[in-house]
């Protein structure tokens, strides 16, 4: 990914979607600004770390060594049962919502074995250009931790990678680096600014990743991808503005973005709990003319069929869907 030195003027302005001190003290620390790139990757990397959580461990997170062979089997690691590979965006963290509330979703199922990928110290705010680069390090650690599972008795069929903002992005780069396609990649809300007119599809999220890719678009436009990306798409509320974000148009863009993670883990506990009518593919949606289009309304999340294609609208009835602060 190239970018030129006046992509710096835009960035200035999507630094401010992520603003969350109330001083601008910090700006005048010059530790604020030392940004990490990776310029060597080498895998394990003590900057990507690896959790286990598990239906007897609970919120206890475990960490996985794969130079241990005995790692996974340590921590409770069970080959019966599913797995989901949950991976955060740009200035978040595995142990922070929204990715808590994924994990807590699928811990609620009881037949998950939940990893999460955290690259918190990769990706500080205000540092989002070293943020881009330091995806491809991510994505092949995650590669590796994918393989370390598959190699001790995973089933890829009933493996996938869920990732938000960046994290969706990741996890189709994750693609890149295995000799076979993944089965199943949720992208929520990917990423993107720069992502949109930099990046080319091996560093991005799209369908050729994995066999079946949803994406659940909340933030579109903005902070997150327009239009259909993925074989199947959902356009949730108009695609933009989530109805339980209040505030200023910043302040409603982060919120929506974090919403798309609490849609879909609300269909993890709740299967069919949130369901798409066919529409036309363009997202956001202008106004209320959504576009429907003749067909079956489908579940969106954990529980859409394998094997659906095309564009989904949803319309949620509820006020307040994912704590944000």
């Amino acid at each position: 990914m190239k970018l030129s030195v006046g992509v710096l003027v835009l960035i200035s302005v999507y630094f401010k979607c992520f603003e969350v001190h109330s001083q601008l003290q910090p700006f005048y620390d010059i530790k604020y600004w030392r940004c990490v790139i990776k310029k060597t990757y080498e895998c394990p990397d003590n900057d990507i770390k690896y959790y286990l959580y598990t239906p007897e461990t609970g919120k206890k997170r475990l960490r996985i060594d794969i130079r241990n062979h005995l790692s996974l089997r340590l921590s409770g690691f069970d080959p019966d049962r599913k797995n989901a590979i949950i991976i955060h965006g740009f200035n978040g963290t595995e142990s922070k919502t929204p990715m808590t509330v994924l994990r807590d979703a699928f811990l609620y199922r009881r037949d998950y074995n939940i990893f999460t990928i955290d690259w918190a110290d990769l990706t500080t705010f205000p540092c989002y250009l070293s943020s881009l680069s330091n995806t491809r390090v991510v994505s092949q650690c995650t590669a590796k931790l994918y393989a370390f599972i598959m190699d001790h008795g995973g089933d890829a069929t009933q493996t996938m990678c869920v990732g938000h903002s960046l994290g969706a992005h990741i996890c189709g780069m994750v693609s890149n680096h295995l000799s076979l396609k993944q089965h199943k990649i949720v992208g929520l809300d990917p990423a993107r600014p720069l992502i949109d007119r930099y990046a080319n599809k091996y560093f991005r999220l799209t369908k050729d990743d994995a066999h079946q890719v949803q994406i659940i678009h909340t933030n579109a436009g903005f902070l997150g991808e327009v239009n259909q990306v993925g074989h199947v798409d959902f356009c949730v509320n108009g695609g933009m503005r989530q109805p339980g974000c209040k505030g200023r148009r910043i302040r409603i863009a982060r919120c929506s973005h974090f919403q798309s993670a609490c849609y879909f883990a609300k269909t993890v506990k709740y299967p069919d709990s949130i369901m798409g009518r066919p529409c036309d593919a363009k997202c956001p949606k202008i106004d209320r003319k959504w576009g429907y289009l003749p067909g079956k309304s489908i579940p969106m999340g954990h529980d859409t069929p394998y094997g659906i294609y095309g564009s989904y609208c949803v319309n949620t009835d509820t006020k307040k869907d994912c704590p944000f602060e």
